[in-house]
């Protein structure tokens, strides 16, 4: 296996304007001549479980003065939203019996066994020294880059906020009461950002007409696990977008009126850009 040669992009604005980061894991889509080579499904079936065009969507909050990270790795080869170590034993061979989370067992782990619908990547187990080789050189790098950016924020703002943002089959909401929710907010049930900055997100997002849901059917994984701390003002939301929104699925292509839904979204953007981490308890007691 050849390392991409880059696995996110990191783009910075002219004025970061208050700690703000915007970030899409599941919308790469470089596929490795290796990968495709391993996989039995076809390429537009392989696009299935990406986020497709979320990149493109957020791409107007570096103009509002925050900071993109976007992965240009596609969550099939590896997700980046996953622990390291939650390794699929049926997609890699040779890994040590440990305790299954719903999302290993469901085929999605680091190493994805499945895209959307159940449908296998691969033919046979890939050896666990692959798996270890590829988390090592296309996961690392992406958290690496991401944990230093969040402490680049709090040395300059005092805390961070960080929107991972993801979008949802619509097939996914289709056990939802109707009117079905058009974003789904998570916050691990106010484990990864305050109050104040959930309350804010969910209504900038209203005030734009769409139908909002909180932390059903998606509260956030690892990313907003693993980085939300809000007692230490560094807030994780996730916010899923309804694909079909601006999304052909199944052909995997913008909609003809995408550009009417990313100026919505833009709106949305420039409220959340300019949104402040909590002030810090300790900082105010000293002064």
């Amino acid at each position: 296996m050849t390392d991409m040669d880059q696995t996110f992009d990191l783009i910075r604005p002219p004025h970061w304007r208050s700690g703000v980061i915007f970030a899409s894991p599941h919308s790469g889509r470089v596929y490795p001549d290796w990968f495709l080579a391993e996989s039995r499904l076809d390429p537009l079936l392989l696009r299935s479980s990406e986020d497709a065009f979320v990149d493109r969507l957020i791409a107007p909050a570096l103009d509002h003065g925050a900071v993109l990270m976007t992965a240009r790795v596609p969550r099939c080869v590896v997700d980046l939203n996953r622990g390291p170590d939650e390794i699929d034993p049926l997609v890699v061979s040779g890994v040590a019996p440990a305790a299954l989370n719903p999302r290993i067992m469901a085929g999605l782990g680091v190493i994805p066994r499945v895209v959307s619908q159940g449908r296998a990547i691969y033919d046979r187990p890939i050896p666990l020294a692959v798996a270890q080789q590829r988390i090592e050189r296309l996961w690392h790098p992406y958290h690496r880059a991401l944990a230093g950016l969040i402490d680049e924020a709090v040395a300059r703002f005092g805390g961070a906020i960080l929107i991972d943002m993801h979008s949802m089959p619509r097939d996914a909401l289709a056990h939802l009461p109707r009117p079905r929710p058009d974003f789904v907010l998570g916050d691990r049930n106010g484990g990864s950002a305050s109050t104040r900055i959930t309350s804010e997100i969910a209504s900038a997002v209203q005030a734009e007409g769409f139908r909002l849901r909180r932390n059903s059917p998606f509260s956030g994984a690892y990313i907003a696990t693993t980085y939300g701390r809000p007692r230490q003002n560094v807030h994780v939301v996730q916010l899923e977008l309804d694909r079909s929104l601006y999304m052909n699925e199944r052909m995997v292509e913008p909609r003809v009126d995408f550009g009417a839904f990313a100026l919505r979204l833009e709106r949305i953007l420039k409220r959340l850009a300019g949104l402040r981490p909590d002030a810090c308890d300790s900082s105010i007691a000293a002064e």
